[in-house]
């Protein structure tokens, strides 16, 4: 009943659709070109940069300021506020120059010019703010391994490590890191969330809670394109929080929104065919963008468990050569997502190798676990995955192949909450995870194999031991050299798949589709929204 329920739904979907599109989207104004508009159905929670945490308070906080770094769509580091940087006393030291022509949005309090320069101690203030207990802000860990911070003079900003970390710049390209003025901040306190004011391409204009939010060019941003055109483009970004999937793509799909961001299972198969290409009722009307997500999806077992099952290296490598990834990616995902053939480290980072992983080995598969039964005695193995519903698909698909192998799966469905402090606590033996990198180095990734980081006072949900793992991790922090670093990466990968603590399903894929008349919309690992490049025909 469920299927023929899902069934009718789709078929009305595409008809809708059809009629839409058939229709032609109703007539634009004169100036739709210069508003970018996107639908944001996860909500934001707060437009101040201390507390951009998910997603959606990224894209908006990106929009709105700056910090000394940035990334480019390759997920190189590049100038932002400070032109350039100098690092010295063996990689311990950052010393970063600050351009002079960056002014915050204009604001009364500022006085007679309503505006004034962004400098050195703005960005001591905006340190000292991430790291203050009484803000609490849920970045203040990014400032973990500083030493000391302090502004040398109005143009010079230095920041002094407690060692190296070669991944240092890219935690700094985040938007905990952006500058912030004091007197601001300080005048409305808790309410500078709705009340923002940066540097940015685009300054806040007007949010209605869960229902819109605008933002407005800034006039006075200091960036310009390759010509020497001031950025951006746009004269404003107007965003809905319709918080329905499936009403957001009838939005996009009519043309009232320019972009949607991934691929929802309510609407999937009405605009993709089963391997990944745009369907013709679309191929006319929308562009679709694909690439690298920073972003692992994976089983994973806790080490320390007395399951015989999984402390068996037999059982836990045929789990991860008893199914077919390439199979599962085509039939529950339309083919976007890279199925896992490498390690922990997802595509597109430096570590990545997609010869250290597992393939699909039916036969060999059913072979450990018949030797598995032989050794132990136990003629009926079985273990138990713990998921959450949006990953129930997946599960139940590794469930069946892995009854082929002579291994019983039991797969168990809990709310995402308790899983996280279920496996945060030991308390699961089995269970699906991810990891999206909080910033674009693959030390990210395998922090969470280090014996220091065991949960819950750190990312190992694993409980993953090894000495010599350890040994190259903290070697990786004292290596400057990017590709002896790089090496070290692939090493530390290759140890932890020969030991099989996770089953990596699948390297996630950043996927949008924007209208036609969208140009400029790239697309980066790390699945940040920059608007200030985005023109509109």
């Amino acid at each position: 009943m469920l299927k023929l329920i899902k069934f009718l739904f789709n078929r009305l979907l595409y008809v809708l659709v059809l009629m839409i599109i058939s229709c032609g989207s109703k007539e634009n104004s004169n100036k739709d070109h210069l508003v970018f508009k996107y639908n944001e159905h996860k909500n934001i929670g707060s437009l101040d940069p201390a507390f951009s945490k998910d997603l959606a308070d990224i894209w908006g906080t990106h929009q709105l300021f700056n910090g000394l770094v940035q990334m480019d769509d390759q997920l190189n580091v590049k100038p932002c506020i400070a032109k350039n940087w100098k690092i010295s006393d063996s990689a311990t030291t950052y010393t970063f120059n600050i351009r002079n022509d960056v002014f915050f949005h204009k604001h009364e309090l500022f006085g007679k010019d309503s505006t004034r320069m962004a400098n050195a101690a703005d960005f001591e203030y905006s340190f000292n703010r991430l790291k203050d207990k009484t803000v609490a802000s849920p970045g203040s860990w990014v400032l973990n391994k500083v030493e000391s911070f302090s502004a040398v003079n109005d143009s010079t900003f230095q920041v002094k490590l407690k060692q190296p970390f070669p991944a240092f710049l890219g935690l700094l390209t985040m938007k905990y890191c952006s500058v912030v003025p004091k007197e601001i901040v300080e005048h409305y306190g808790s309410d500078f969330r709705s009340n923002p004011i940066g540097t940015g391409p685009f300054k806040f204009k007007r949010w209605e809670e869960n229902l819109k939010l605008v933002f407005r060019r800034n006039n006075n941003y200091f960036e310009t394109d390759k010509s020497g055109n001031s950025l951006p483009y746009l004269e404003a970004v107007a965003i809905t929080f319709l918080p329905d999937k499936q009403s957001e793509f009838l939005q996009f799909a009519q043309g009232n929104i320019d972009f949607v961001s991934g691929l929802d299972a309510s609407y999937k198969d009405e605009i993709l065919t089963s391997d990944g290409k745009l369907r013709p009722l679309y191929a006319n009307n929308v562009n679709m963008i694909r690439g690298p997500y920073l972003n692992t999806e994976y089983l994973a077992f806790y080490m320390e468990t007395e399951v015989s099952e999984i402390q068996a290296l037999k059982l836990r490598k045929a789990i991860n050569i008893g199914f077919d990834r390439a199979k599962m990616m085509t039939y529950l995902r339309n083919g976007i997502g890279i199925p896992a053939k490498g390690g922990f480290i997802p595509k597109g980072l430096p570590g990545y190798d997609d010869t250290i992983g597992f393939t699909y080995q039916p036969e060999l598969a059913k072979q450990l676990v018949s030797e598995f039964k032989t050794e132990t005695g136990i003629d009926n193995p079985e273990v138990t995955l713990t998921t959450t519903s949006n990953y129930l698909s997946f599960c139940e698909f590794i469930q069946r192949e892995l009854q082929k192998t002579g291994l019983n799966v039991n797969v168990d469905v809990i709310p995402a909450s308790s899983l996280k402090d279920a496996k945060a606590n030991g308390q699961l033996d089995f269970f699906r995870a991810s990891w999206i990198a909080d910033y674009p180095d693959a030390e990210n990734y395998l922090s969470l194999y280090y014996s220091k980081n065991f949960a819950p006072n750190g990312p190992n949900y694993t409980h993953f031991k090894s000495e010599e793992f350890d040994n190259m991790y903290e070697a990786a922090y004292l290596e400057t050299n990017s590709e002896k670093r790089k090496n070290l990466y692939t090493k530390m990968d290759s140890l932890i798949m020969a030991s099989a603590p996770i089953v990596p399903l699948f390297y996630d894929e950043v996927v949008r589709f924007t209208r036609k008349n969208v140009n400029g919309l790239g697309i980066n690992a790390t699945n940040l929204l920059e608007i200030k490049s985005v023109k509109k025909d």
